[in-house]
């Protein structure tokens, strides 16, 4: 445990994980240590970029001005093939595994990339337009100049629930080019190339399935100047390496993904997508956070022994090692899910079902988990830990963020119950994962529970869905089967 502690996150992933690595992996690790980490603390210490709204000549450009070194810092994760091996290769192990060690160093930097191939699997599986490889070619970029992609659904209703939220309009204009209007409240890699945005078409029903998907362009093809307008950026507690803000839309460009009745499968696919990362990112970041808590101990000497000699410290560094490992490697079985599963279209299959349960299941899990090892790092560095010059504050900081993004804790268990019971996956899970083996009574107390109504059961329901997780997380780290599809 000690040695991978301290050999960063390719000593996790080739040691703890078993996954074979290339040079390109350990040459990016090293790159972040010498010159990727400097510059991602001097950007979370600068702040959220500014917005220059208007030109010398009052023009509205809507420009996001980011410290110098930013692009660079960016541009290093889409020269090494994060989105590329996703678009070119639909290689998925490959981009998360680059995207482990970006989010060990910077959770927010992972977002842009994100965001970025969950905007180019919608566009590239049911978009049929004119526009289809010039979108495609944006997103897929190999060498720089790097297209951005943004997946904008919330609105200042909230997140949780769209299908009463979204009141962006969506009115057709010929062909497959739409007009939108409404405004988008966190919009994360604002200034996006290409934008993925709900909106409601003109006599969608009400609800969620009345949610179509659309690609808004940053620049306007028919007219000239910005498709969409920044209103502002938010000044956040976290992820302050990727800019989050409001977006006006006011008669933009927009272009019909699929049909008008597939836009709800749309839109959940690149949650899947980004959830997913999300999973891989955070488990990555807490292990930075306890890696971080292991070589401070190394250090301090209280009581006349070092900390990390102490039973206690060494007990706890044990405890939440072992919880990452597990949660790591729920991550991963989702990761390699999502590569089985991620073509299909509706109807969907029982496997896509039980993908989009583990997602649920992961989403939530590993985010509770490594913010738990983040403020446990805090614990060990003391009152020190709570200033911004010290690194324990910003993984907590980090950690929050991404604890809600991509939906809430009770957003992933009420919808990952609604899905285990409605489509009876259990017979399917305790077939896969003999969850008996670690935690005996867990199978029998889920059927119990699928029996009774929501109102019943709601203050079991969070329980039941972090042992099952969990189970499933042990029982995947101790066998290393992270795809009981291959």
């Amino acid at each position: 445990m000690e040695e991978i502690l301290s050999g960063g996150p390719t000593a996790f992933l080739a040691g703890e994980m078993g996954f074979p690595l290339s040079d390109r992996h350990y040459a990016y690790q090293a790159w972040w240590q010498t010159e990727g980490l400097p510059l991602s603390l001097a950007i979370d210490r600068a702040g959220t970029p500014h917005l220059r709204q208007f030109s010398p000549e009052g023009e509205r450009i809507d420009e996001i001005l980011y410290p110098p070194f930013y692009t660079y810092l960016l541009e290093a994760g889409y020269s090494a093939g994060i989105v590329y091996e996703v678009s070119e290769r639909h290689d998925w192990r490959s981009s998360f595994l680059l995207g482990f060690i970006t989010a060990y160093y910077d959770p927010g930097l992972y977002c842009p990339y994100t965001v970025t191939f969950s905007s180019w699997v919608p566009i590239y599986k049911y978009y049929e337009g004119e526009r289809r490889e010039e979108f495609l070619a944006v997103l897929g970029r190999h060498d720089p100049p790097f297209g951005q992609g943004a997946t904008w659904m919330t609105e200042i209703g909230g997140g949780s629930d769209l299908g009463a939220s979204v009141q962006t309009q969506a009115y057709l204009v010929g062909g497959n080019r739409w007009s939108l209007t409404g405004d988008k409240y966190f919009c994360s890699n604002v200034g996006a190339d290409l934008a993925l945005v709900a909106a409601r078409p003109q006599g969608a029903p009400e609800g969620i399935r009345g949610i179509a998907l659309f690609v808004v362009p940053r620049e306007r093809l028919y007219g000239n100047g910005r498709n969409y307008l920044v209103r502002r950026l938010k000044d956040k507690i976290g992820t302050r390496s990727v800019p989050t803000g409001e977006v006006e839309l006011r008669e933009s460009e927009g272009y019909l993904i699929g049909s008008p009745q597939q836009g709800l499968y749309c839109l959940l696919e690149v949650l899947n997508c980004s959830r997913v990362a999300n999973s891989v990112g955070v488990v990555a970041h807490g292990l930075h956070a306890l890696a971080q808590a292991y070589h401070f101990a190394l250090r301090r000497r209280v009581f006349g022994q070092f900390l990390a000699e102490q039973p206690l410290f060494r007990h706890e560094l044990k405890q939440h090692y072992t919880q990452l490992t597990w949660a790591a490697a729920l991550a991963w079985l989702c990761e390699q899910w999502l590569e089985a599963v991620w073509l299909e279209k509706p109807p969907y299959s029982n496997r896509y079902l039980l993908f989009r349960l583990l997602t649920h299941l992961a989403k939530f899990w590993t985010a509770k988990v490594a913010l738990k090892a983040a403020q446990w790092n805090l614990e060990v560095w003391g009152g020190i830990g709570t200033l911004a010059e010290f690194p324990p504050e910003r993984s907590v900081r980090e950690l929050l963020v991404t604890d809600i993004w991509e939906g809430t804790r009770h957003r992933h268990l009420l919808d990952g119950w609604e899905v285990l019971k409605r489509y009876n996956l259990l017979p399917s899970i305790l077939e896969l994962w003999d969850v008996s083996a670690v935690d005996s009574s867990l199978g029998s107390e889920i059927e119990q529970a699928l029996d009774k109504t929501e109102d019943e059961i709601v203050a079991q329901i969070e329980s039941l869905l972090t042992r099952l997780a969990q189970a499933i997380g042990q029982i995947t780290a101790t066998r290393r089967l992270y795809s009981i599809l291959s």
